[in-house]
């Protein structure tokens, strides 16, 4: 760690919950524990300031959430097999497009285990995964999810395979 990181965390170790410059979306209970406590580790170790929404109460109002988005400066959107799985994933992910489309926001995609035209035209795991929650779903919701999708999975991003990742 150089002194200017081990000086900004002693300074401004409260700006990482008031100014994230990463927010990190994905579905916890697949890759928290693996994948993302590795990502956590390296921007700590680098003192890079993120949002995860670690202490979120299921079901609570997005809104908090969609605060921390909009001051972040970059959004990591972590698709996996389940991520299709949760409102709150799909939700943050229309709104991370919503600020991209204005330069608000970069949003870097990240294909953990999955593949891009899955995630793109809704196939595979992630696809079966998407329209069951689709099922429960408005019209409205699943067009928005559906958009900011394909939107995401345009921009240059990172797959990572079982032993491999390319760009």
């Amino acid at each position: 760690m150089t002194i200017s990181m081990a000086f900004s965390h002693i300074i401004q170790p409260s700006l990482m919950q008031l100014q994230p410059r990463v927010f990190i979306n994905f579905r916890g209970e697949e890759i928290r524990y693996g994948f993302i406590s590795h990502l956590v580790a390296a921007f700590e170790l680098h003192g890079i300031y993120f949002f995860i929404d670690k202490y979120e109460q299921k079901g609570k109002d997005l809104t908090h959430l969609f605060k921390r988005i909009e001051e972040s400066k970059i959004a990591l959107a972590i698709f996996s097999g389940k991520y299709a799985q949760s409102k709150w994933c799909l939700n943050e992910l229309a709104k991370m497009k919503t600020l991209a489309e204005k330069n608000k926001l970069k949003v870097i995609p990240i294909f953990y285990k999955v593949k891009v035209d899955d995630v793109r035209h809704q196939k595979g795991e992630f696809g079966h995964n998407f329209w069951k929650l689709a099922r429960t779903s408005s019209g409205e919701e699943i067009k928005q999810w559906k958009e900011a999708l394909e939107f995401v999975s345009y921009k240059m991003g990172l797959t990572l395979c079982e032993n491999r990742y390319s760009m």
